[in-house]
């Protein structure tokens, strides 16, 4: 990821995700005291969180280029010339996107995992 646009992305998109992955955490041990409820809801949680970033990627490309926070993230010498930056903003958030929601559905499977196993021992 040597292109600054895409570092740009990623650091938008990885911040976000950080702040609402600290939002379930916060829930789950909130609701450590019942261990399956805790993991169902940290799953349904990350869930949600996937599910957004998968909507956020569709509607990426369509995004005018200079309301996203990937924009003001890039220095004046990166920035792109205006007939190129939609597409390439639009394609690195993109990008993104589909990166954080991989990573959020894999969480999701660990959480609902853990949960049926923690169902199943009656825990």
């Amino acid at each position: 990821m040597s292109n600054p646009v895409q570092n740009a992305a990623y650091v938008s998109v990885g911040r976000a995700c950080g702040f609402a992955g600290l939002g379930v955490l916060c829930v789950v041990l909130g609701l450590s005291f019942e261990p399956a409820l805790a993991a169902r809801t940290g799953g349904a949680l990350s869930l949600i969180i996937c599910l957004i970033l998968l909507v956020r990627a569709r509607f990426a490309l369509r995004q005018p280029y200079k309301r996203t926070e990937t924009w003001l993230i890039l220095r004046k010498g990166d920035r792109p010339r205006a007939e190129l930056a939609q597409r390439l903003v639009g394609t690195a958030l993109k990008d993104a996107y589909l990166f954080f929601a991989q990573k959020a559905s894999v969480i999701t499977m660990m959480f609902t995992g853990s949960s049926v196993v923690l169902q199943l021992q009656g825990i």
